[in-house]
C-alpha cells in the first residue's frame, strides 16, 4: 500500500514552485524575459572564479577514488577542519573538525539537527514568517513544529507570544536569520533576549532547550546591518549553513552541521549525525564538492547585486503605498499586500506578468515575498508592470 501521508501532500504543494512553474510556462508563451518572475529564491550570480578553478585543478591533481568515492560518513577530515578553523577565524569561536559534520545543504543539516535533539511527540519553536518546508522537516521526523506569530512591526521575535507558547515539551527553538521571507536579521539584542529566555527555561524544565540555527543566507546581510554569530550567544546552538546562497551553488548539494563546542556532549552529537545518516540517506555527501568548497571558505560570490536590487524596490514599494519592513539581507522583500487577501493580490499580479508568492504558507497572511534575485536590469523593467498593476486595481 502507498503511503497515505505523501498522498496527501500531493494536494499540499509548494505554492512557491507552484507558481515558478507557472512563470516558466508563461514565459514560453510570451519570452521568459517578458516575465517578472519573482518567485523562486535561486540565486542569481555567477559562481566565483576561484571556485571553478578549485573543480577543475582539483580533477588534474586528486585521485579518481578522493574526488568519486564515498568521503567518510562525517565529511572528509580535512574539509571539517578548515571549515571549524574557518569558522574559528571569522567569528572568534574554538571549533574543532570534530564539531563539525559535512551535509547536503542545509536541508540535510537540518534533518540532522532536529533528529539529534527530539524524539516523537517532542515540540519544535519556529518564529513566523518561516520556510514553509519546516513543517514537513519537523512533523516527518516525529517531532511538531508550533509556530509563534510574527511581530509585524519588524519582524523581530516575538517575545510575549514566544513566553506563552514554550514549555516544558519543548526541545528545539529554530531559527532562520537572515531571514526567509522577511529579509529581516536578528540583531544582537534580539539574540541575546532569546538566549537568556532559553538558559531559564531549560533550568526550569530540567532539560537543554536547543538553538537550531538555521543560516544559508548568512553571508548576505546589507552595509551596517547588525548580524550576530548565533553561536556565540548562546551554547548549547546547532548551526545548519549551506554554500548555496553565499558561492551561488545551490545544485552542488553542501553545507554542515556545526555544534558548538561548548554545549555538553558536543563531540558525541557530531558522531550522533552519522548514525542518524544512516536512517535517512543524507550520508557522503559528494567529495569533489567537499574538497572545492574547503578552498573557497572565505570567499563569496559577488553578492553586491542583491542589495543593489533590494534598494530599487523598497524605494518603487514604499512610493506606491506598500507597507514593508526595509530587509537587512537575503534576497527577498516582504511587503504587505494592498488588500487583505495575498493569494487574490497575487493571482491580479498574474494579469501584469508580475509574479509573487502570497505568504499564508509563511505564516504571515496578508504579506507577499518577492525574491529578487533576478538581473537588475529586470527589476528595473519591472517596476513599470508593478506600478500599471497597482494604478488599475487599488
Amino acid at each position: 500500500m502507498l503511503a497515505q501521508k505523501y498522498i496527501d501532500m500531493l494536494g499540499r504543494k509548494s505554492v512557491i514552485r507552484e507558481l515558478s512553474e507557472y512563470a516558466v510556462a508563461r514565459g514560453k508563451e510570451i519570452g521568459y524575459e517578458n516575465v517578472f518572475d519573482y518567485t523562486l529564491g535561486n540565486p542569481s550570480v555567477p559562481v566565483p572564479d576561484s571556485y571553478n578553478n578549485s573543480l577543475k585543478r582539483l580533477i588534474d591533481e586528486k585521485s579518481s577514488m578522493d574526488l568519486h568515492g564515498y568521503s567518510q560518513s562525517l565529511g572528509i577530515r580535512e574539509v571539517r577542519d578548515a571549515v571549524a578553523r574557518s569558522l574559528n577565524r571569522r567569528f572568534g569561536m574554538n571549533y574543532t573538525l570534530d564539531n563539525i559534520f559535512m551535509s547536503s545543504g542545509a536541508a540535510g543539516a537540518l534533518a540532522h539537527a532536529i533528529r539529534l535533539v527530539t524524539v516523537p511527540g517532542d515540540e519544535v519553536l519556529t518564529f513566523a514568517p518561516y520556510f514553509p518546508e519546516y513543517g514537513p522537516y519537523v512533523n516527518h521526523s516525529g517531532a511538531v513544529l508550533k509556530v509563534v506569530p510574527p511581530d509585524t512591526e519588524t519582524f523581530q521575535i516575538n517575545f510575549e507570544a514566544f513566553e506563552s507558547m514554550i514549555n516544558e515539551k519543548t526541545m528545539a527553538v529554530l531559527i532562520n536569520t537572515p531571514n526567509n521571507p522577511s529579509g529581516i536579521v536578528y540583531s544582537t539584542a534580539t539574540i541575546k533576549r532569546l538566549a537568556s529566555i532559553l538558559t531559564v527555561k531549560s533550568k526550569e524544565y530540567g532539560h537543554i532547550i536547543y538553538l537550531i540555527s538555521d543560516e544559508p543566507y548568512r553571508e548576505i546581510v546589507f552595509k551596517g546591518v547588525d548580524a550576530p554569530f548565533v553561536a556565540k550567544h548562546y551554547d548549547a546552538t546547532i548551526t545548519c549553513y549551506s554554500f548555496s546562497k553565499s558561492l551561488s551553488i545551490p545544485g552542488d548539494r553542501i553545507g554542515y552541521v556545526a555544534i558548538n563546542p561548548a554545549c555538553p556532549d558536543a563531540e558525541m552529537m557530531t558522531v550522533m549525525c552519522g548514525q542518524i545518516s544512516r536512517g535517512i540517506g543524507h550520508n557522503c555527501p559528494s567529495a569533489i564538492i567537499q574538497w572545492a568548497v574547503s578552498e573557497n571558505l572565505d570567499i563569496t560570490a559577488d553578492i553586491s547585486v542583491y542589495e543593489k536590487n533590494m534598494n530599487i524596490l523598497y524605494d518603487a514599494l514604499t512610493d506606491l503605498g506598500f507597507t514593508v519592513v526595509r530587509p537587512g539581507g537575503t534576497f527577498y522583500i516582504f511587503p504587505k499586500a494592498l488588500e487583505d487577501d495575498a493569494v487574490a493580490f497575487c493571482n491580479k499580479a498574474k494579469e501584469y506578468d508580475f509574479i509573487c508568492v502570497p505568504a499564508d504558507s509563511f505564516g504571515a497572511p496578508g504579506y507577499i515575498r518577492l525574491a529578487y534575485c533576478i538581473e537588475t536590469e529586470k527589476v528595473e523593467r519591472s517596476l513599470e508592470a508593478l506600478e500599471r498593476f497597482v494604478k488599475e486595481n487599488y
